[in-house]
């Protein structure tokens, strides 16, 4: 049996609790072909017929009627199928063949396997035992008089219930109606005469019948009572209603609970009210936390879907999402715009006509264009009319529109600082209600806020195409092969809102077959970011055309961030407000834009793949890490030495000697820093990502980043890794050398023999010269001791060293010189020259290129 537990005839008699008798309640249902699947005890008792008799056969000959297609039951079966209920009188076939007419209540509703059927109830009056009625027996409460009061009294009492303000009802312990005031009649749409004897989950069937009868048993059973608040679409209203409930036992003078009543306030506008201010609230903590456009205006459309619509499109003009700058003010005319985001209370988007990314032109007379045109918000139901003016223009559109029945919409333009951005459109089809005024002020309120932050991400994302612009110009775009190291690099900057960083890194080729390797952070984000790292790596290079030690080279880089710091610092007050004539920053420029402040960190280390050694020094930077051609990992322990900037700080250097084979890692902060890891813990997951010390370069780089980073880093990362090289003494000759002009000619003699070794008798003539300059100037000016070395690595490399720090400089001679044309004939000779300072003197250098085999 399915539905409400029937009574037993004890209960139909007696009603119960002591109570007047009531109708006998009936109850059967029918599949969609009209075929009985219940029966209950009280159709038995109604119509003669046992469950055994019914079940599975059709029920149209039950209806005592010529035909069971015409009549009242044919209305009422099509009304049914129409509007989902229907009560009235039908005269029905009892077993025995005598008709009887029966009051019916018919429900249609979806059972849990998907399936519609029809839940039928119907009351019947029985006589009470004995054949008499017993006093008042199937007469509504207003029927009968009262005994201990006066009339006056009587109806007052009554009518107060009847009329009162709120919808009420009465209902015995076994939760069946017995009273129902004017307010209850009107929400259901029955009559007290109708329902009486009735349960709720009989004549309201449903879920939230279920959980207010339960609540109601509750108030019962425990004597307290209950409250309830419970939205629900009833037969006969457009829109959702939102009941508030108070459910309260009713106990007789001795405190025995004999029924419950149930009052119910509509506070559907209330409801209402509230959600739209929590949709407010949601929209101003979901929408702009990124500075993504496409994000944020998805992030629109989410909050909107589906609290205020069912449909939702975001769609921007082609301008805002390409970079440029939108035109001012309202759009007239036809309108191409992109679609950017869209949200639907349906899996997929199947209504949606145009992809995302994708552009369409929308005529003046649709609703997009309308408000682009108005600059404000529009409201419109979606018409036959209206449809029909799609079908030339975009049949497909029309055909969505028709499928999924749109019938009200909104159009709302997204304006920001005097700028029109796009517009978003907000439909309904699977809400009955269409919009009201108050939903278009809430349109234009999310949408409003939504607009300031594209507008916000446009910004921001034109500003980031420039710095990135301006980075990638700054930074290396690959590295130069080098007979010292094979190196490989990572550059990846920050998607979050700080903005570009200004991470840098380098390869500088030094003399000697030296290589500088480097990497550096300046302090800050975006394009003053970008252009300070910019000058610091030429200075870097500049310094390192000059030889200096790594230490050496940071105090003089220092000394260049101290000074950009007072330039930028110019024409500010003592407390760093803008003097006159300087200006202000833009609306909108963030601080470290307009801040006078530079700093930086910065690694800078010399390996030289003669002596297999490498000197180090860093200015506040992390360390760098050698992991040995064994796979051991091992962080170098170098001073940490101040940050540029500071100023008056010494920096210290580090000399470690490197197997050949071995990989250096150098890194930015970027790399490390992570809010969910502590320190300890991303130093070892960068150990065990190092630890693979023949894999390739470009496999390293990829391991490293993907175990240490997140999917959206928070700050610029720079990853350098260098694999090391050794020169041997196939490549490198060295001669000492006395201090004596003989030797001159012993030094060329040797430099021949070995250049013969290796092949390069065409550079026998050119080397013999630049030799012969840089020895007799080395014996005349210069102090033991003496060394001549040759370096073959793809280039011929000649190096002089004495004992001197006097470093000599090129000049012209006069033509009544009998010298000084030494180093300018050596400068005309090799591809280029110059001098280097050591711990114990200086080197002369000179290179040649050599001409290229073409076998």
């Amino acid at each position: 049996m399915t539905g409400p537990e029937a009574p037993t005839d004890t209960e139909a008699a007696t009603g119960g609790d002591g109570a007047p008798p009531v109708a006998d309640v009936a109850t059967a249902t029918l599949d969609a072909r009209g075929i009985v699947s219940a029966w209950s005890a009280g159709a038995r008792a109604l119509l003669g017929y046992r469950r055994s008799e019914i079940v599975g056969r059709p029920a149209a000959p039950l209806l005592a009627v010529p035909a069971p297609g015409s009549g009242r039951a044919a209305r009422a079966l099509r009304t049914l199928d129409e509007r989902g209920r229907w009560h009235g009188t039908v005269t029905l076939r009892r077993r025995d063949g005598a008709t009887v007419d029966v009051p019916l209540l018919a429900h249609s509703r979806r059972t849990r396997d998907g399936t519609d059927e029809w839940f039928l109830v119907s009351r019947h009056e029985r006589p009470a035992a004995q054949g008499a009625p017993a006093p008042g027996a199937g007469r509504s409460w207003r029927e009968t008089p009262g005994t201990d009061r006066d009339a006056l009294d009587d109806e007052l009492f009554e009518q107060s219930f009847v009329q009162s303000p709120c919808t009420e009802g009465i209902y015995d312990t076994r939760l069946r109606l017995r009273h129902a005031s004017d307010g209850m009649e009107r929400v259901l749409g029955f009559t007290e005469r109708d329902i009486r004897g009735l349960r709720l989950s009989e004549f309201a069937p449903g879920p939230v019948s279920d959980d207010i009868e339960r609540h109601m048993r509750l108030a019962v059973e425990t004597g307290e009572a209950q409250q309830m608040e419970v939205p629900t679409r009833m037969v006969g209203h457009a829109r959702e209603l939102v009941w508030s409930l108070s459910i309260a036992p009713i106990r007789t003078a001795d405190g025995q609970v004999r029924g419950v009543v149930v009052a119910a306030h509509d506070r559907t506008r209330q409801y209402v009210s509230r959600q739209r201010l929590l949709l407010v609230n949601e929209a101003s903590t979901r929408i702009g936390t990124t500075l993504d456009v496409g994000r944020t205006a998805q992030q629109l459309a989410d909050v909107a879907v589906p609290l205020l619509a069912d449909f939702v499109t975001v769609d921007l003009l082609p301008a805002v999402t390409d970079g440029g700058d939108p035109p001012p003010g309202p759009l007239s005319g036809d309108v191409t715009l992109r679609r950017v985001a869209r949200g639907s209370v349906l899996e997929g988007s199947p209504e949606l006509v145009v992809p995302l990314g994708e552009t369409a032109v929308y005529p003046a007379s649709t609703a997009p264009a309308k408000a682009l045109s108005g600059g404000k918000g529009l409201l419109e139901a979606v018409t036959d009319p209206g449809t029909a003016s799609w079908e030339a223009q975009d049949p497909e559109r029309a055909a969505r529109i028709r499928t999924y029945g749109f019938h009200s919409t909104i159009a709302v333009p997204l304006l920001a600082r005097g700028t029109t951005l796009g517009v978003a459109t907000f439909s309904r089809h699977r809400r009955p209600d269409p919009f009201e005024q108050d939903d278009l002020l809430l349109a234009e309120e999310i949408t409003a806020r939504a607009a300031v932050c594209v507008d916000n991400a446009r910004r921001y994302t034109r500003e980031r195409e420039i710095a990135l612009a301006l980075q990638r110009s700054l930074l290396p775009a690959t590295l130069p092969e080098h007979a010292a190291v094979e190196a490989a690099f990572r550059y990846l900057p920050t998607d979050t809102g700080a903005g570009v960083g200004g991470d840098w890194f380098d390869v500088i080729p030094l003399s000697g077959s030296r290589v500088a390797l480097v990497v550096g952070d300046v302090v800050g984000h975006g394009v003053r970011a970008s252009a300070t790292m910019g000058r610091l790596r030429t200075a870097v290079r500049t310094l390192a055309d000059v030889d200096l030690p790594p230490d050496e080279l940071l105090t003089h880089l220092d000394d260049l961030v101290t000074h950009l710091s007072a330039e930028a610092a110019g024409g500010r007050g003592a407390d760093g407000s803008p003097s006159a004539g300087t200006g202000a920053p833009a609306d909108g420029e963030p601080q470290d834009e307009i801040s006078g402040d530079v700093g930086a960190t910065c690694l800078y280390a010399v390996y030289d793949p003669v002596s297999r050694r490498c000197s180090v020094a860093r200015a506040g930077h992390p360390v760098p890490a050698v992991v040995g051609p064994d796979g051991g990992v091992e962080f170098l322990d170098v001073p940490a030495g101040p940050p540029l900037g500071l100023g008056g700080l010494p920096f210290e250097s580090v000399e470690v000697e490197l197997a050949e084979g071995s990989l250096l890692a150098l890194y930015t902060n970027g790399l490390i820093a992570s809010r969910e890891r502590a320190p300890d813990e991303m130093l070892a997951a960068l150990r065990t990502a190092l630890a693979r010390p023949a894999a390739p370069l470009e496999d390293i780089c990829d391991t490293v980043l993907d175990s240490l980073l997140p999917a959206h880093p928070a700050d610029d990362v720079a990853l350098l890794l260098a694999r090391t090289r050794a020169l041997g003494s196939s490549q490198v000759v060295t001669w000492e050398l006395a201090c004596d002009p003989a030797i001159v000619a012993e030094a060329r003699r040797d430099v021949s023999a070995q250049l013969a070794v290796w092949g390069l008798e065409d550079a026998v003539f050119t080397t013999e010269l630049v030799v012969s300059e840089l020895v007799t100037n080395a014996i005349r000016y210069a102090e033991a001791p003496i060394q001549l070395r040759l370096i073959h690595d793809g280039s011929l490399i000649c190096e002089v060293s004495d004992g001197s720090n006097t470093a000599p400089h090129l000049r012209r001679a006069r033509v009544s010189d009998e010298g000084g044309r030494g180093l300018l004939l050596v400068a005309q000779l090799t591809q280029s020259w110059g001098t280097r300072q050591g711990a114990a003197g200086k080197t002369i250098w000179a290179e040649q290129t050599l001409p290229v085999e073409i076998g």
